[in-house]
């Protein structure tokens, strides 16, 4: 199947065309049918000579209901213009054109209808050459009457010939179904319609309702008029949502696939065609079935900042169309250059913001998005449309190579002035770190971490950072040298001030391991706990405190600690009466 919208001026016979092409009424409203005039989209469907189906979307041509026509025409990929040969060029032909243009719209064929009624030539001239000056280029054109039946055979092989045309949609990528239509089918529940640019549905997927934060269910497909358990892009499809009241779906909202899409209330944009130098502040913008008012902010010669009324589904490098609802005409079209764009804080940040959007071009780059974000989440990335073909640097973290490089170097330089700053401690604390590198999550401090730097207790040292300042070695060598003939006599906290130990160079030594702490001013030489063991284990078992305190020749204020560690660490035992037996 491919899809096709109808464009042209009101009453230039599109439904009337597509009428006579399919057999089917693409009016639904019985007031259109009345007036003789399509006023909301219609839809029909017919198989070409090549077994081809063709979907049409016809859309209104009247002035009144350009809006209709923009919903209809925003997610399609190409259009049948239609130009009557006794009228030929009007304004809505125009007008429908111009929003061709601005949507990027690459494909189109041109049908010149009531060619029974005059010389098909001037018209079909004048539509080529306004046609071939837009995104459209040159395209085929066929001269038809939707009353006598003249040239449909030769329209049907140009639509056949035109279909061959069209790129293959993506089927495997992450669905965005644009509502055009929301209805309620007896006993089924709520339906939405919308034309599926690409991806894959299938019954029972569950889907993000752009907007709102619980999911929903596929509980059935039609394309065609006919169940489908899968439906796939480019296609017509109705959607029966399980459990979904039908207020909660409209026009403009979106059917998403989960976790692919970032909704964004602002964008940075460029200009397409010949931007309008005095554009108006406030517009509406199309994309699409939604229509969205937007306040316009200038940034460079063709490039603004939209702030959206409500949140759209937005990819980098989509294509949408501003439109003045007051004047009734195209302002211009634009391409989405940025969906999470940086705020505009400072003096001169607008033009600093313009310079930068001027090497963009809508194409999603992950190289220039690492190089402008620097830091950013793959699942950002994805989300904003750009496809993530490097590996993380840790977890979900993508980082441009340049300024990861930058990162470990300044984090090495950060950890020496630390450690020239602050010599006692053992290491600069990774959440200092993360601070001082404006990094937004620790897991980036560890994962810049590099030998001869390691991570160790929440804190980045160099392998070996742990060796004691020459002051603070010099006390240690003078407590062993003075304590080494009566190891457990441990210093009194008078004697250690004396030493130049303090509690900072207390705590470096014990986390160095030159010195055992037993409690705040009471430490022991390292190897004090196995001497103990031995010391005690030649007493007869079990022995008292008082016992324990003569065999090692110390006093209370020590052995009451070193016997509660050696409990702890299950060298000793300590029974009911107090006393204690050596665990072997």
């Amino acid at each position: 199947m491919f899809v096709v919208a109808t464009a042209g001026h009101v009453d230039h016979g599109k439904s009337t065309l597509v009428r006579a092409l399919t057999g089917m009424e693409p009016d639904r409203w019985a007031e259109e049918r009345r007036r003789g005039m399509t006023i909301d989209l219609g839809f029909a469907w017919t198989t070409m000579p090549s077994g081809v189906t063709v979907a049409f979307v016809d859309v209104p041509g009247h002035e009144r209901f350009v809006p209709n026509m923009l919903a209809g025409v925003g997610p399609v990929p190409a259009a049948l213009i239609v130009v009557a040969a006794d009228e030929g060029w009007m304004p809505q032909s125009a007008e429908h054109l111009a929003a061709l243009d601005a949507l990027g719209v690459g494909y189109g064929l041109l049908a010149v209808t009531r060619a029974d009624l005059a010389d098909p030539g001037p018209a079909t001239a004048r539509a080529r050459a306004e046609i071939a000056a837009t995104s459209l280029g040159a395209v085929d054109a066929v001269a038809v009457s939707g009353v006598t039946g003249a040239g449909l055979p030769e329209l049907r092989a140009a639509l056949d010939r035109f279909a061959a045309r069209l790129p293959a949609p993506t089927v495997d990528g992450p669905v965005r179904l644009w509502v055009d239509r929301s209805f309620t089918v007896r006993g089924s529940g709520t339906v939405v319609t919308g034309t599926l640019g690409a991806g894959r549905l299938r019954v029972g997927d569950e889907l993000e309702v752009a907007g709102a934060d619980e999911p929903v269910r596929v509980r059935g497909l039609h394309s065609l008029g006919q169940a489908r358990s899968e439906a796939t892009g480019v296609g017509r499809v109705a959607v029966n949502l399980r459990g979904t009241p039908r207020d909660r779906l409209g026009r403009g909202d979106a059917l998403l696939t989960p976790g692919r899409f970032h909704r964004t209330d602002l964008v940075d944009v460029r200009l397409t065609g010949d931007p309008a130098a005095d554009l108006p502040a406030t517009l509406t913008l199309h994309v699409g079935s939604a229509a969205v008012p937007v306040r316009v902010r200038p940034l460079g010669p063709d490039t603004v900042r939209l702030r959206l009324a409500r949140a759209l589904p937005l990819l980098v490098g989509d294509r949408a169309l501003l439109r003045d609802p007051g004047r009734h005409h195209v302002a211009g079209g634009v391409r989405v250059l940025d969906v999470a764009p940086p705020p505009l804080s400072r003096r001169g940040a607008a033009a600093a913001r313009a310079q930068v959007l001027a090497d963009l071009d809508g194409r999603p780059d992950l190289a220039g998005e690492l190089r402008r974000r620097r830091l950013v989440r793959a699942d950002t990335m994805i989300r904003m449309g750009v496809p993530v073909t490097v590996a993380p640097v840790v977890g979900d973290w993508l980082a441009d190579p340049e300024h990861w490089r930058r990162l470990g170097d300044r984090l090495t330089e950060e950890v020496a002035r630390h450690a020239r700053e602050h010599p006692l401690e053992p290491g600069m604390p990774v959440d200092a770190l993360r601070q001082r590198l404006a990094l937004p999550d620790r897991v980036l401090v560890e994962a810049l971490v590099r030998p001869p730097l390691r991570v160790h207790a929440g804190r980045v040292a160099a392998a070996g950072a742990d060796a004691l300042p020459e002051p603070v070695a010099l006390a240690v060598q003078r407590v062993r040298a003075e304590y080494a003939e009566r190891p457990f006599r441990a210093p009194e906290a008078d004697r250690l001030v004396d030493l130049g130990l303090g509690p900072r160079e207390i705590g470096a030594a014990v986390r160095a391991g030159a010195l055992l702490r037993l409690a705040d001013t009471v430490v022991l030489l390292p190897d004090a706990l196995d001497d103990a063991v031995r010391v005690l284990a030649g007493l007869p078992q079990p022995f008292t405190l008082s016992a324990a305190r003569q065999a090692l020749d110390t006093t209370r204020r020590v052995a009451v600690p070193l016997l509660e560690l050696l409990d702890r660490r299950g060298a000793t035992r300590r029974l009911p009466d107090d006393a204690r037996i050596v665990v072997t």
